[in-house]
């Protein structure tokens, strides 16, 4: 069992021991969840992730489209290139 301290900002870091076990990376998603005085972290999936990384790039606007045809897709993507 790991203690960790809860710092000014309300942040608390895990040890590097618990991230490797739990196979944690830097921008993985957790899930939190209470139950009475209990907090539990679940870590989501990499599609979670994913699904993260792209409504970020949504919300500020590093979007193109939505395209008619196949060939209008086509013509952007040889215009960003």
């Amino acid at each position: 069992m790991s203690l960790v301290k809860v710092k000014e900002k309300y942040q608390v870091t895990l040890p590097p021991s618990l991230r490797a076990k739990a196979g944690l990376a830097v921008g993985d998603l957790l899930e939190a969840t209470v139950k009475g005085k209990t907090i539990t972290l679940v870590p989501k999936r990499q599609v979670d992730r994913e699904l993260a990384l792209a409504l970020e790039d949504v919300k500020r606007g590093r979007v193109t489209g939505p395209f008619r045809t196949a060939k209008a897709l086509t013509r952007s993507l040889r215009r960003r290139a």
